[in-house]
């Protein structure tokens, strides 16, 4: 009997105390109903940002004109993809921190760790980001997906978002907020597809490695 393929969850949980982007909308919940008499069921409100914990950006988040999360193809966010440590290389994942793990059998998904272990309590304002350079190389070998273990592919206080709008340009999709720590370099499926959200600029994901078959 084959054993099954090992998972690897690369998802930041979500709570009322995930860090959030300064003056974005953090994670509450209340219950709109509890189990009681005359109620067989709990249900809740939960109010959020899209970007909240791991998530997918639309080309909406970066472009007027952009698509939203819902109208976006879902074929870069399932299938084989490599992740690559460059830890502790920021304030820019450039090409040479990354360029061990380049070979002419690349998947067209790359995700990047940065973190010894992902700060899923806190806000990290010096965290690290992909060089625009980067993702232009990336893209050029075929990369249709890019995702980092940091809550932006660019710098915390940039105001231009230049890897942003080179993924506009170059029609690559991303994801952000990734949790690596246990996940050694190599290849596997990714399997994160963003929620049907028909006129938002992101989505939350449920982010999951799963090993290739040997």
């Amino acid at each position: 009997m084959t054993a099954p393929l090992r998972l690897w969850d690369i998802s930041a949980p979500v709570h009322a105390g995930s860090p959030v982007f300064p003056g974005d909308t953090p994670y509450s919940q209340q219950w709109c109903a509890t189990i009681g008499p005359g109620c067989p069921v709990n249900v809740s409100a939960i109010t959020l940002s899209p970007h909240v914990g791991t998530h997918a950006d639309a080309p909406l988040h970066y472009a007027p004109e952009g698509q939203t999360i819902g109208q976006v193809d879902l074929t870069p966010f399932l299938g084989p993809c490599r992740v690559i440590h460059a830890i502790g290389r920021g304030p820019l994942v450039t090409w040479e921190h990354i360029a061990h793990a380049m070979n002419d059998t690349l998947p067209p998904r790359v995700l990047v760790r940065t973190y010894p272990a992902m700060p899923v309590d806190r806000w990290d304002p010096q965290l690290a980001a992909y060089a625009p350079a980067t993702v232009e190389r990336l893209a050029a070998m075929g990369v249709k997906l890019i995702g980092i273990d940091t809550a932006s592919i660019d710098p915390a206080d940039s105001k231009t978002l230049d890897s942003h709008q080179r993924i506009r340009h170059l029609d690559l999709r991303v994801l952000e907020n990734l949790v690596l720590d246990d996940v050694p370099e190599g290849d596997y499926e990714l399997i994160a597809l963003p929620l049907k959200l028909a006129s938002a600029d992101a989505s939350p994901v449920r982010a999951v490695l799963r090993e290739l078959p040997r």
